[in-house]
């Protein structure tokens, strides 16, 4: 997957990048309910756009994506936006190899998770926890289960619950992408 994800960064092929961040990172951040700026660690985080987001709005941001080429695009949109985010070129399974620290208060996930291979899933669960503090936001977006015939597996709010053992699931539900992208959002909080 690590292969595919590269070569349609090199040839400007990325339709899970609008640029847009969307409502229900929105929601968390401006909404009624929103969250107090704090740190905020975006994986996967591709060209920037949610990174950049968060920072403008006051947060401390870390975006790791394992692709150097969205990193670099990252970091062009990070100036462009007079904002300083911690920018990563890494693995997001292997967090404590990359020294982002913790504390995360929260913690924000467009697309990645549902592209770990299983047997990885764990040791991403274990740095994401590891990472953060009680009471952090964990928001996650993946495509359901053979919604993707490139996504072997997809996200089930089971599969959160069985290995995301100290977090509670506090939502699951459809967001505002269902026709486009055929999956579903969820958001848990650290225990």
């Amino acid at each position: 997957m690590s292969f595919g994800f590269k070569a349609a960064y090199a040839v400007g092929f990325k339709p899970w990048d609008t640029g847009q961040t969307p409502p229900e990172l929105k929601g968390l951040i401006e909404g009624p309910k929103s969250l107090a700026p704090g740190r905020a660690l975006d994986l996967g985080c591709g060209t920037g756009t949610n990174t950049v987001y968060l920072s403008r709005r006051g947060w401390d941001v870390t975006g790791v994506d394992f692709v150097p080429r969205a990193i670099a695009s990252a970091r062009r949109k990070a100036k462009e936006s007079k904002v300083s985010p911690r920018l990563i070129v890494g693995d997001v399974t292997k967090l404590d190899e990359l020294g982002i620290g913790d504390g995360f208060s929260l913690v924000f996930d467009l697309g990645c998770y549902h592209t770990i291979p299983e047997q990885r899933r764990d040791l991403y669960v274990s740095g994401v926890t590891a990472a953060t503090s009680t009471g952090a936001v964990f928001l996650v977006w993946g495509f359901r289960p053979r919604a993707n015939p490139m996504i072997r597996t997809g996200l089930t709010a089971e599969e959160l619950q069985s290995r995301f053992k100290q977090w509670t699931l506090v939502r699951a539900w459809g967001g505002e992408q269902p026709d486009r992208f055929p999956g579903g959002w969820f958001q848990l909080e650290r225990n």
